[in-house]
């Protein structure tokens, strides 16, 4: 898989706080590694999108994560509203995850993140226009 990289994304994760960095790039390592598993999946963007560190692929959705000065204690990982994905993570992870309407992902920096679930929730992501017409994504409950 090729990862293109913006160099404007650095410049961003260099902008927080230190141990809001240590969480987004722990985010940003786990999205690149969960793309590196993914079949099929050759190219990885990492971009900017409203401001904030997004990656994108051919078949799936932006993912955008970001850090925000109004909740100091939190990261996000931010998905398109209008898709399927918070909803079906909502309904497939509802106690195991803090959500954010039907865009986010909510990591409290004092949780330790289910890294298994979350990976999951980044690979239905990453190739969401492939099986958005599954039941539930195709993600078992």
């Amino acid at each position: 898989m090729e990862l293109i990289s913006d160099p404007k994304v650095k410049d961003v994760f260099s902008s927080y706080p230190m141990v809001a960095q240590d969480h987004i790039l722990s985010l940003r390592k786990l999205i690149i590694s969960t793309a590196l598993e993914i079949e099929g999946l050759n190219i990885l963007e990492e971009t900017l999108k409203w401001g904030e560190p997004s990656y994108i692929t051919k078949f799936g959705s932006t993912i955008r994560i970001d850090w925000k000065k109004k909740k100091p204690e939190q990261t996000a990982i931010y998905f398109k509203c209008t898709s399927k994905l918070v909803s079906t993570f909502r309904f497939i992870y509802a106690n195991i995850f803090k959500f954010e309407g039907n865009r986010a992902i909510i990591l409290n920096f004092t949780d330790t993140p289910p890294l298994a679930e979350l990976k999951h929730c980044i690979t239905v992501a990453l190739t969401y226009h492939k099986i958005k017409h599954l039941p539930f994504l195709g993600m078992q409950n």
